[in-house]
């Protein structure tokens, strides 16, 4: 198994492909096995590693550094460890706030980021961390059976919603002290600053992180645009991903072209 020994924990982690390295992050909870319908396609042209980040699928479930800067860390010794040549961050919903905290943090070591569903200044989505975090401590299974079904438009297939909430069962209950850092992020003060190139792509029927909260970011982010996957909701890359994909392609194109009028 490619597994990775960084910072006090192990990261499962594939590499495949070649050519521009893309480095794909999923959601809280699941694992890199949800872009699975991105991998086909992506590695013909593009080195592609997907990796689990701590707490999750199939990474190691340490008690410490459950928080966006140890992730992102995590990524920093990732992207060094695998030597990736400025790799595209593609993140899923809390996947897109580490991607675009890395983009703050260390923008030398990326190209540009791609922002799936997030990020999200949760304070204002309405979403109950606190009362979540709550809940899954008292009942998990119950917990999660009731929320996890809203992160998909009407009409997902129910097979799909039970196999995301089988993969967040069998990660790490350390993962929920995000929802904690997540009662108070704000990425809009640090998105006008930002020196990598940010690309958006939102779910158009997401009820997790609104629509309207992605078109305020990327009203924010200097040069940034902003795709809808239309009939999707909080993960388009799994609910739509033949649309998802062709958008992701152009998005790396335009990223690519950006990050060339700035080098």
């Amino acid at each position: 198994m490619p597994n990775l020994d960084v910072n006090d924990t192990t990261l499962y982690y594939e590499d495949e492909g070649s050519g521009p390295a893309l480095l794909f992050l999923h959601g809280w909870g699941t694992s890199a096995r949800t872009w699975g319908a991105q991998l086909p396609d992506f590695t013909r042209d593009h080195r592609v590693v997907t990796v689990d980040w701590r707490g999750c699928g199939r990474s190691a479930r340490p008690v410490r550094g459950n928080t966006t800067a140890g992730v992102v860390n995590d990524l920093v010794a990732l992207i060094g460890a695998l030597r990736l040549d400025r790799p595209v961050v593609v993140g899923s919903s809390v996947g897109a706030t580490f991607a675009t905290e890395l983009g703050v943090r260390r923008p030398e070591l990326i190209s540009g980021v791609i922002a799936v569903d997030g990020p999200a200044y949760w304070p204002s989505t309405g979403m109950p961390m606190a009362e979540l975090r709550e809940g899954l401590r008292l009942d998990r299974a119950g917990t999660l059976a009731g929320w996890v079904p809203g992160w998909y438009a009407p009409g997902t297939s129910p097979a799909l919603v039970d196999w995301t909430i089988r993969q967040i069962l069998d990660s790490g209950v350390h993962i929920d002290q995000h929802f904690t850092a997540a009662t108070t992020y704000d990425p809009r003060p640090i998105l006008p600053a930002l020196q990598v190139p940010i690309h958006y792509i939102h779910g158009e029927l997401d009820t997790s992180i609104p629509l309207h909260v992605a078109g305020t970011c990327a009203a924010l982010t200097p040069g940034a645009e902003l795709d809808v996957v239309p009939g999707a909701g909080h993960m388009p890359h799994q609910e739509r991903p033949d649309r998802f994909n062709t958008l992701l392609r152009a998005a790396l194109a335009r990223t690519a072209a950006a990050a060339r009028a700035t080098a």
